[in-house]
């Protein structure tokens, strides 16, 4: 099985709905893990937070516990957060005086009220002094100062509709939780939003809960909002300490994109919002930073504008240069075979060299060992300047070549009695150095009477790479205008794992530019590639490389920077 699958990771137990599995670990490297869940799906009465234990990286998990008794209002969306003298707090949304109803925008609500109410009321939280063995008797509350958001909401800033799945952002003894504001539900249930922090400058220290310290930020009465221009929604704020003391943080919108922003003054401002680099929904979008020093982000790396669209998910990594982030390309992290299932609300962790990451697909989570080949090339992307020799099966730059016999992406399965369909997750990259006049030519055609084979040519300043099986046939153009007068690197990368196309031309990734989505599918019915072998390139043609699995995109960029930069 391929690890990237989701179904490969272990179950973390939950009572059905599962959402946000958050992780830490303690001095002997037992993880602690809080979650919200319930009987029912997101949002339905009885919702709650409980936390558990492993000693075994996530093998199994004991000493399951609850924030609330059973039966108590709604208690949702927790973090935790340990001090520096081992005690941990777990703050959650707490709906403490019941509310089972609110006003809200009518349509979509058809009698002018939600009944959903996960999402309002008090910050509570409870603290254990032994990992999570036991939670504290009494419940506690951090204030939240009003802002302008919340004073425009239906209750006037009397009732404050948030929540949150920023994990607590850390600097020396000071503390910061992340509050995501609410301005009132309507069309896609939260109709606008912005990021607050919370700071405490003694939580890290003071044993005494009730000599707690909050102060709400960013000065003013304005949050964190999307960049001039972008819509209402910014929310699900993410944060990392940078080593200049700089704050960074990352949330969605629904704008196509996902947003960023600094802070150089310790959450007193935040610089104006801009746009990442990379295409993202309204998705959960989350950073980390690695023991390394370098930063890994969590996206899903096409620009749709809703909830929709969270497989594969995508990272990147990210390098600090003067105060400000230096992103790699777009690599495949995780993915489910079903494109519908969404994947979500993650976290990242390191433990003896091991890195681990969690997920959910809302009615099951999931803890991940994530291969350690994979993620030492992508931290190490900066550095990749040769070409990829690793499972590379054919290289020529003659023009009458035979090419060499692709592996199948599916066949029968001979192990079942019913011979069903066997997927071999085959993955196929090929890399192409080519010389271009806008002019449209084929690159290479193996194409048979009955469509089998493949075939990439260049159409309109586009490339279009067509493979067919006799009953299947997939195609898929790179972005338009991606080419350039002269040495181009087209390298195009075929995923058996999650059944993706995609392009790395001239070293970057083709994101779709106008399209939503930079990347195509292919049937998890498609059989192989393979047409005719004895075959003549066009004289553009300088060199062709294959491998027999889909190269990673920093592998990709590599093999650019040799060919246009250092080759002689």
């Amino acid at each position: 099985m391929d690890w990237r699958n989701i179904e490969t990771g272990m179950e973390i137990p939950s009572l059905h709905y599962s959402d946000q599995p958050f992780v830490i670990k303690n001095n002997e490297n037992i993880l602690l893990c809080c979650m919200t869940t319930g009987i029912g799906d997101e949002g339905v009465s009885g919702q709650k937070v409980m936390t558990m234990r492993s000693s075994d990286l996530g093998k199994t998990w004991k000493e399951m516990r609850s924030m609330e008794e059973d039966g108590a209002p709604e208690n949702s969306y927790s973090v935790l957060l340990k001090t520096s003298f081992g005690r941990v707090y777990c703050f959650y949304n707490f709906n403490k005086d019941n509310i089972r109803r609110v006003k809200a925008d009518n349509p979509p609500f058809t009698d002018g009220y939600c009944y959903r109410v996960d999402s309002l009321g008090y910050y509570a939280f409870r603290y254990s002094d032994d990992f999570g063995l036991t939670w504290s008797k009494d419940r506690y509350y951090v204030p939240i100062r009003n802002f302008e958001i919340d004073e425009k909401n239906v209750f006037h800033g009397d009732i404050q509709f948030f929540w949150n799945v920023g994990k607590p952002l850390i600097d020396g003894n000071i503390a910061y939780l992340s509050i995501h504001k609410v301005g009132g539900l309507g069309e896609g249930f939260f109709k606008s939003s912005e990021g607050v922090l919370v700071k405490s400058t003694n939580i890290m220290t003071e044993s005494d809960v009730t000599k707690l310290q909050f102060e709400t930020l960013p000065e003013g009465n304005i949050g964190i909002r999307t960049p001039e221009g972008g819509g209402p929604i910014a929310e699900e704020h993410s944060y990392v300490l940078l080593d200049d003391g700089s704050i960074f943080v990352v949330f969605r919108t629904i704008d196509g994109r996902s947003a960023c922003a600094y802070s150089r003054d310790k959450g007193k401002t935040f610089e104006p919002s801009e746009y990442m680099p990379v295409k993202h929904p309204r998705a959960a979008n989350f950073i980390w930073k690695m023991e390394n020093g370098r930063y890994l982000y969590w996206f899903h790396n096409h620009g749709g504008k809703w909830y929709q669209g969270r497989n594969p998910a995508w990272c990147l990594v990210g390098i600090e240069e003067k105060g400000h982030i230096r992103w790699s390309q777009p690599e495949i992290l995780l993915y489910h075979d079903d494109p519908i299932i969404r994947m979500s609300y993650p976290d990242f962790i390191e433990i003896d060299g091991k890195y681990l990451a969690t997920e959910t697909e809302k009615d099951k989570a999931r803890i991940h060992v994530i291969d350690h080949a994979f993620m030492k090339k992508i931290i190490s992307f900066d550095d990749m300047n040769e070409v990829c020799k690793e499972n590379l099966v054919f290289e020529t730059s003659e023009k009458e070549i035979e090419l060499p016999e692709f592996k199948p992406f599916s066949g029968m399965n001979v192990h079942e009695i019913n011979r069903c369909t066997e997927d071999f997750r085959t993955g196929i990259t090929i890399d192409m150095t080519i010389r271009y006049n806008h002019r449209d030519f084929i690159l290479l055609d193996t194409f048979t009477v009955d469509e089998q084979g493949i075939r990439i040519e260049i159409i309109d300043n586009q490339v279009r790479f067509m493979m067919g099986d006799g009953q299947y046939i997939s195609i898929w153009n790179s972005d338009k205008n991606s080419l350039k007068k002269g040495k181009n690197q087209i390298t195009l990368i075929i995923d058996g794992g999650p059944k993706v196309i995609y392009y790395v031309i001239n070293g970057r990734f083709n994101d779709g530019k106008e399209k939503q989505y930079g990347f195509g599918r292919f049937s998890d019915k498609f059989s192989h590639m393979n047409g005719n072998r004895n075959i003549t390139l066009h004289d553009r043609v300088e060199k062709v490389r294959i491998y027999d699995r889909a190269i990673l995109t920093c592998e990709a960029v590599g093999n650019y920077i040799h060919e246009c930069y250092n080759s002689k």
